[in-house]
């Protein structure tokens, strides 16, 4: 018996044929007959004629019909499944409607992606989903590795070579000296100054209102303030002396 077969098709057992046969012809004619008459007779006369005839068809001129779902493909046996809507992504219809799939595929049509990412978890450090598969990745500082899955630890990056110290151009180292000697001017007239300002105090005299104390003391605030400033530009005459000796 054959498998996924639910009848037969009765509308198949009765075959259509043509076929010859005798076809019996009666031709009058006239002969003598008995006393000399006249009589009329007639012979029969065979000939070949064709006709259409319905018979009841041998078992091997009909096929059993196929159970719905299913049908004839290269064979007299119902074993071709039938899909009304296609597979797709590389499926092949298994059963009535229903699609075989490949791995990365998965629907009655194979028509919805598989996350693998979400489901096995299969690499080591980052997945990435694709359609029909997926792929692995690894976070900075490593690398993948040949089974595609694994992340190894990238080396350490060598420390950048040493930055060479760009010489000051001649521009600079000028513009440094006029400015140390502009500022060495500065100090040496301040130390005149003071020099001047001081020189009331030099020698002894009373400390008294009516010998104009209001004013020394006016002028020795003075003097301190020109100390502060002869203290300041000493500290800038050193720092750009510093600087004078990284241009030589």
């Amino acid at each position: 018996s054959m498998r996924r077969v639910c009848g037969r098709d009765h509308r198949h057992n009765v075959v259509t044929a043509t076929e010859s046969y005798v076809q019996p012809v009666h031709k009058p004619y006239i002969t003598l007959c008995h006393g000399h008459r006249l009589c009329s007779t007639y012979k029969t006369v065979y000939s070949v004629a064709y006709r259409q005839v319905s018979r009841a068809a041998p078992p091997s001129h009909f096929y059993p019909e196929c159970c719905p779902g299913w049908q004839r493909f290269h064979s007299h046996n119902c074993n071709q499944a039938v899909c009304g809507q296609p597979c797709v992504n590389g499926g092949t219809c298994l059963r009535p409607n229903q699609c075989a799939c490949p791995l990365g595929w998965t629907g009655h049509r194979c028509q919805t992606d598989v996350d693998e990412c979400s489901e096995r978890r299969p690499c080591a450090q980052e997945c990435v989903n694709t359609a029909g598969s997926y792929r692995c990745a690894c976070r900075d500082g490593f690398r993948l590795t040949g089974d595609g899955h694994s992340c190894q630890s990238l080396p350490p990056p060598p420390p950048p070579p040493p930055a060479a110290e760009t010489p000051p151009s001649p521009t600079q180292a000028t513009n440094v000296t006029e400015e140390v000697q502009s500022l060495r001017n500065r100090v040496e007239l301040l130390e005149k100054k003071l020099q001047l300002a001081l020189a009331p105090f030099s020698s002894f005299f009373p400390l008294s209102l009516d010998e104009g104390l209001s004013e020394k003391t006016t002028l020795l605030s003075h003097s301190f303030q020109q100390l502060d400033r002869i203290d300041s530009l000493s500290e800038q005459i050193g720092f750009l002396e510093e600087r004078l000796g990284t241009c030589e």
